[in-house]
């Protein structure tokens, strides 16, 4: 299993990555070796703003299996629309055409996505993405198996309904690997859970200690809070991401190391974090 982060920028895109998004891939064999069907498996984390012209670049938007939406901010949903538009519009193998996928792309997410991402494109009344989307809301810790890759929702501690995940799947040396994907959360005991044990936890860490202190609690992780949820959760790797474009990475990663003994880092769009 490995991850591809496709956007890291918090809020809204930076001028060197678009916002959160995350491809999460699975090669046939080792999904044959898992005892799955022997093909690459795909599954998007998030599709924030300008990241799903960086998706073209990794994998073929058809060949998703998947998509998992921790929230509905336009930085971790935004571009469904654009998805939206190339499995029905293509020239060639949209749903309007003869080549079309087989039955519309699971979307899994708040309990609102549906409608929120049909108000989003500007759908009519009584109309639906249905052709193309097969919208199913998340149930706090009910797993869902995708091929070889499960994934358990965790809700966390932000303004709106939002859900970290889980994703439990094979790794090339054999045996299973688990990805903690926190979403946008400030600290509490459910992040925690999140984390507990992870091979990679890839956490958002917004916010800098002192700097914003002066915005409530609820919002978003400091790079300090983000080092004590891997520390409290026994994380074997940390890995930063959601940084706005006033953040200084190298803040982030002094505070997450003041808490934090592992190893961390910052994401960076396009490389391959192999699990």
């Amino acid at each position: 299993m490995r991850l591809v982060p496709l956007g890291v920028s918090g809020s809204f895109p930076g001028p060197a990555t678009p916002a959160s998004s995350y491809l999460v891939q699975v090669t046939a064999a080792e999904a044959a070796a898992a005892g799955h069907e022997a093909r690459d498996w795909n599954v998007l984390l998030d599709l924030g703003n300008g990241a799903f012209g960086a998706l073209q670049r990794h994998v073929e938007p058809r060949m998703l299996d998947a998509v998992s939406i921790s929230h509905l901010h336009p930085d971790h949903c935004a571009d469904l629309a654009g998805l939206y538009v190339y499995l029905r519009y293509h020239p060639e193998h949209g749903s309007l055409r003869a080549g079309r996928r087989n039955g519309p792309l699971p979307v899994y997410g708040p309990s609102t996505t549906e409608r929120h991402v049909a108000l989003s494109y500007g759908l009519s009344d009584g109309e639906s993405m249905e052709n193309d989307f097969d919208f199913r809301s998340w149930a706090d810790h009910e797993q869902i198996e995708v091929g070889p890759l499960t994934i358990e929702p965790h809700r966390v501690f932000h303004p709106v309904e939002t859900y970290g995940v889980r994703v439990t799947g094979p790794s090339a040396a054999g045996g299973t690997v688990t990805l903690a994907y926190t979403g946008d959360t400030d600290a509490c005991t459910s992040v925690v859970d999140l984390a507990r044990d992870a091979d990679l936890l890839l956490s958002e860490a917004a916010f800098l200690e002192g700097r914003d202190d002066v915005v409530e609690r609820g919002i978003h992780l400091t790079g300090h809070r983000a080092g004590q949820v891997a520390t409290d959760a026994g994380a074997r790797r940390l890995l930063l991401t959601h940084l706005p474009v006033w953040n200084d990475p190298a803040d982030s990663l002094a505070e997450a190391r003041a808490t934090y003994a592992g190893p961390v880092d910052v994401a960076v769009p396009g490389e391959i974090y192999e699990l």
